[in-house]
């Protein structure tokens, strides 16, 4: 991999002199599940949860294998939708830093109709963030958004293009924005357009949902056993409406997950327990599926061991959609379009990881308010800003770090001058309050 874009440009391995026609522009679809792992789908190997509209998504394009996210909710959105990594533009939890270009306003720019629906968590009130408008979107149906209650799923409290949605009591938020965006899709099915799906599911509270077989069950695992079973029914609704207006061979589906399951949640897998490990850096905690489906495009059954990055995401929807490459200042996202493509692409040797989700917390005692950290990781060893290394084979849960005088860490100068080129702290801005736990 090349040394960190001493440009400072987020760079394509193509440069396109000027967008396609309107005619030829694909469709994209990303969606972001809320708060599960990579255990947690049949295509990944698990048998208890049924996804089979993930798992046939998966089946008739790619799967990643090697997906990491930052571990929460906030910093891996910035993440996401900036492409780059935290350490150049985190503030703090809750909020999208002003001024830093997400890929609905690249897609915007080129005459893309674009929407996003589900849970923003980017804008906090006197504090800063910014709205869906000014992240490009043309319009938007949110919870977590100044004006919201914490109601997400019964009877939620919902921010439709800034007015606050009256529901009834027995509406169901995944469905009521999945709705939405079933209908912004209807609207603009004669025009390019780009949906942004950050799904509020399967997030806690472990609530039944409209499936459940027991309105009333208590037991949180059942509950989100069935939440992750809604994740794939609201995705399979979302593509059958691609189906029926004859869109679906010129529509890209993205899918992955924010970061790891919850750490209340385990999960059997391949004969072992997972545990959910949302908000630690260790696998369990960013270990994140990644699917991708375009008929006619992703070569079908393929199974991609590379390693990705959530910096990664801009640059591939927007290679994918053959538009021109957006400059992006400390941009050190790699697109991965070749690999969906079948082919060789650019290979990372490693991913930077950064996280510190609440600079400005008073205490840095737990996983939701952990102290700052920087890593670099391959395939299969990590290494921390510490000195610490991890065999994370061996040593999944890092509870035994390498000791250098008998286990020497084989890519250690490898991965020291990568973490090497990256800052040594994040970005620092000045607050007037500290923002409160709302993961």
């Amino acid at each position: 991999m090349k040394p960190l874009l001493l440009s400072l440009l987020l760079l394509y391995p193509v440069a396109l002199s000027a967008a396609p026609s309107a005619g030829e522009r694909p469709n994209v679809v990303m969606i972001l599940a809320d708060d599960v792992g990579y255990e947690c789908f049949g295509s990944y190997g698990s048998r208890e949860y049924k996804t089979p509209r993930l798992d046939a998504l998966a089946a008739g394009g790619i799967r990643f294998v090697n997906c990491h996210s930052t571990p929460l909710c906030t910093p891996s959105r910035v993440n996401l939708m900036s492409g780059k990594s935290n350490v150049f533009n985190y503030e703090t939890f809750g909020v999208y830093p002003q001024g830093e270009p997400t890929f609905a306003n690249h897609f915007k720019q080129y005459g893309y109709a674009t929407a996003v629906a589900g849970k923003w968590q980017l804008k906090l009130n006197q504090v800063g963030g910014i709205s869906p408008q000014e992240a490009g979107f043309d319009t938007f149906c949110i919870w977590n958004y100044p004006g919201t209650s914490r109601q997400r799923y019964w009877h939620p409290s919902l921010m439709q293009d800034d007015r606050l949605l009256a529901l009834p009591e027995d509406s169901y938020g995944p469905d009521i924005v999945t709705d939405f965006l079933i209908d912004f899709i209807k609207a603009n099915k004669h025009k390019p357009f780009l949906v942004y799906y950050p799904m509020m599911l399967p997030h806690d509270p472990f609530l039944p949902t409209p499936d459940s077989e027991d309105r009333m069950e208590k037991n949180s695992k059942k509950n989100f056993v069935d939440m992750v079973q809604y994740v794939d029914k609201c995705v399979g609704r979302i593509e059958n409406v691609l189906i029926e207006l004859g869109l679906r061979e010129n529509t890209l589906i993205v899918f992955t997950g924010d970061n790891g399951t919850n750490s209340r949640i385990s999960s059997q897998l391949d004969g072992h327990l997972v545990q959910g490990d949302k908000g630690s850096t260790r696998d369990r905690g960013t270990h994140v599926p990644l699917i991708a489906n375009w008929p006619g495009h992703i070569p079908a059954g393929q199974v991609n061991k590379d390693l990705i990055c959530f910096s990664d995401f801009f640059a591939t929807l927007v290679e994918a959609a053959a538009l021109p490459p957006k400059k992006i200042k400390d941009g050190d996202g790699w697109s991965f379009w070749p690999q969906c493509l079948g082919k060789d692409g650019t290979k990372r040797e490693w991913i930077f990881g950064y996280y510190f989700p609440r600079p400005y917390a008073k205490q840095f005692n737990d996983r939701y308010a952990h102290y700052e950290v920087r890593y670099v990781r391959d395939r299969r060893y990590k290494l921390y800003d510490n000195g610490k290394a991890y065999d994370t084979i061996k040593a999944v849960l890092e509870q035994n770090p390498l000791v250098v005088t008998k286990d020497p860490l084989p890519v250690r100068e490898t991965l020291q001058a990568a973490m090497d080129q990256y800052p040594k702290k994040g970005r620092r801005i000045e607050y007037e309050r500290v923002v409160g736990k709302q993961e």
